[in-house]
């Protein structure tokens, strides 16, 4: 607080140093005179005390107002300045506690990231691995279902195996293995397309001829005797007497023995030609090697046919057709038969080779390789 500057008071007149008494006395009159003048001077000094007396109390009162007023505020201002560093402290702990957090959430945040980061890796891997069990199933039933294919001689199994493949691959709803898709649809519709011969019905056909062999006429056979006629059958009305039935007994008996002397007679001489003369000395107990040895062609180009050997069972049924031709009749419906179903079996064994799934297989390759 700042002091206040006395205030200077005039000098007092009374105490300046009187006249030596051993100096003369002045007249009365000039005493008078110079009188007034010095009660002038002490009341105007009296009066300026006053005043400055005044001043000074105002003053004085003043100032302890404005001391009054720096205490309230100056004690406001320390108990602000408490409530500061109070506020200060908390919102410093509060600091530390929300660094603290941001610590911890910043670690758990980097524990997520690591942890999503390891289950997309997971994710994708078993995605991945999903993916490679798909398309080694899909692979393994295709190489299955032409393997099967080959053997039977149908495309059925192909069919099969690549509608089961689409719709797997479908389900899966992988935007890689989309190419896959699109050769599996190429490879269907090139094998519904393709002309395949039915093994089945060849098959099935070759057993019907190996069949008809046995009943097929040699063409050095004689022809068989015709039978006895059979009697005229009795009409309702017997004849009146003995004399009339013992003369219907002669007439049968004597019409029959004379029927079958005629025929035995024309059967004794048969004229015919016979262009190829191993047929013709072909004897009848080698007519039974004969037709076995047909057989076994006949069942030579069915395994030619199982087996895919298509040039084998080809040679096989024109060794047949040749035997066919050259020891059997060729006027007989049935050699006739027999000869044009050998021509058919042979016409259908020039499209016998099965298609392939090149296309399948190489988009599956791709497909497990990662591309």
């Amino acid at each position: 607080m700042s002091s206040v500057p006395p205030i200077e008071t005039p000098p007092d007149e009374s105490r300046q140093p009187q006249p030596a008494a051993h100096a003369p006395a002045a007249p009365r009159a000039a005493r008078g005179v110079r009188s007034r003048p010095g009660q002038a001077l002490t009341w105007a000094a009296l009066a300026v005390a006053g005043l400055a007396l005044v001043a000074s109390v105002s003053l004085w009162q003043k100032l302890g107002n404005l001391q009054e007023q720096l205490a309230r505020q100056s004690a406001d201002s320390s108990s602000q300045a408490i409530e500061a560093r109070a506020l200060a402290r908390q919102a410093q702990e509060l600091a530390r506690d929300a660094s603290a957090r941001v610590s911890v959430n910043e670690t758990r945040l980097s524990e997520v990231a690591l942890q999503r980061t390891q289950l997309e890796e997971l994710m994708q891997s078993l995605s991945r691995s999903r993916d490679e069990n798909l398309v080694v199933d899909i692979e393994s039933s295709l190489r299955l279902a032409q393997q099967q294919a080959q053997l039977t001689g149908s495309v059925e199994p192909m069919l099969a195996a690549l509608k089961t493949a689409d719709q797997r691959i479908a389900r899966a709803a992988q935007p890689r293995l989309a190419p896959l898709q699109r050769a599996i649809q190429h490879d269907s519709d090139r094998i519904k397309s393709a002309s395949v011969t039915d093994t089945p019905g060849l098959l099935a056909r070759l057993d019907e001829l190996a069949r008809q062999v046995d009943d097929l006429p040699v063409l050095n056979a004689v022809a068989n005797a015709p039978g006895r006629r059979p009697a005229p059958p009795a009409n309702g009305t017997a004849p009146a007497g003995a004399a009339a039935q013992a003369q219907d007994w002669w007439n049968n008996t004597a019409g029959k023995a004379l029927a079958l002397v005629r025929d035995e007679m024309r059967n004794l001489v048969r004229v015919s030609r016979i262009d190829q003369p191993e047929a013709a000395l072909l004897a009848p107990e080698q007519s039974f090697f004969l037709r076995e040895n047909l057989k076994l062609k006949l069942l030579n180009a069915r395994l030619g046919v199982l087996a895919r050997q298509t040039e084998s069972a080809r040679a096989d049924l024109a060794a047949a057709a040749t035997q066919i031709n050259k020891y059997f009749d060729p006027a007989s419906r049935r050699t006739q038969s027999a000869a044009t179903l050998l021509l058919q079996l042979q016409g259908q064994l020039k499209a016998v080779e099965l298609p392939r799934l090149d296309e399948t297989l190489t988009a599956l390759a791709t497909a497990a390789a990662g591309r």
